[in-house]
């Protein structure tokens, strides 16, 4: 682990892995678009996948992949977001951040076999057992349902980048359906890379069309606190309810101020943890992102040779 992040050193080749600062002489890859994974300056060559590229490009971070020029080097699905990518080089796979469940438009990442695994663990610990989609999608149905019955609209929050399309597709059967603006803008993207989500209209112009007053309706909207003027508006006017969704639902990262907090991720719970980590067949497991030091301790408590990444821990593998 070095300053700019993670960096791979074999023999005299450098792999920088979600790196803040792009670097010449040495392959650098972006594992996927949200901001905390993106470089923030630098140029060199890069591997990403286009969807990476293209989100990236919306959110003002200008990043070519050269994927077709780089040999010995294989991109495979982490099932995150749209477009995000686990590295697989040298006998060494890196996750980057991961779920290995079917999530609407998304498929679970498939794990290869490797020596050397690389592993987020955001939820490396056992509190952190996700229900599966299917209940997640019944319980917030029966919410929606309730509030349509008593003509209330609904506000589902979400990050504008990942969550907010997965609950856009998983929930795009309620009309009417609305985006935050913000949200419309990512949408519209996803839909030109072919993700089936309902094409619809933002809330600004929404609401200068009177369609908010025509009670209830649902909208996607990113995460907001109560606070928020927006949120503050919405319930003022129309009396909304509102559901958050987040893997921290029951920690106290959650959404405390949403009616109801639901616990959906786009990473792996501590059990599909557990799970990628025996798929891998590897002999040494480094822990990156998350409860580091705690989900590398439970490793070892069960035979594996783990450790959280420490600076100049992967130079010099061979």
């Amino acid at each position: 682990m070095t300053k700019n992040g993670i960096t791979c050193k074999i023999d005299n080749l450098t792999v920088n892995l979600d790196p803040k600062r792009l670097e010449d002489n040495a392959i650098n890859f972006v594992s996927h678009a949200h901001m905390d994974h993106l470089p923030k300056h630098g140029s060199g060559k890069v591997i990403t996948s286009h969807e990476t590229s293209m989100i990236a490009n919306l959110r003002g971070v200008n990043i070519l992949d050269s994927t077709h020029t780089i040999e010995n080097f294989s991109m495979l699905d982490s099932g995150h977001i749209l477009g995000a990518k686990g590295l697989f080089f040298e006998d060494i796979f890196y996750t980057g951040d991961i779920s290995l469940r079917d999530r609407g438009f998304l498929r679970g990442s498939k794990i290869p076999k490797c020596k050397t695994l690389i592993t987020e663990c955001t939820f490396g610990k056992p509190e952190f057992i996700f229900p599966s989609i299917e209940e997640i999608v019944k319980y917030v149905n029966e919410i929606i349902s309730d509030a349509y019955n008593r003509g209330k609209p609904v506000i589902l929050l979400g990050y504008e980048l990942g969550k907010a399309q997965l609950i856009s597709h998983l929930f795009q059967h309620w009309d009417p359906l609305f985006y935050h603006d913000s949200i419309k803008r990512m949408n519209d993207l996803h839909i030109q890379l072919g993700v089936n989500l309902k094409n619809t209209v933002g809330h600004s112009e929404a609401e200068s069309m009177g369609l908010l007053e025509k009670k209830p309706w649902v909208m996607i909207t990113p995460n907001m606190s109560s606070k928020n003027a927006f949120i503050l508006d919405m319930k003022k006017k129309y009396d909304a309810i509102t559901i958050g969704f987040t893997g921290w639902a029951k920690s106290s990262r959650s959404f405390s101020s949403t009616d109801y907090t639901i616990p959906l991720s786009d990473h792996c719970d501590f059990n599909e943890l557990m799970k990628l980590v025996k798929i891998s067949g590897a002999e040494i497991i480094y822990t990156v992102h998350g409860f580091v030091d705690e989900f590398a301790d439970e490793l070892t408590k069960q035979g594996f040779y783990a450790s959280s990444l420490q600076e100049s821990s992967l130079d010099n593998f061979t």
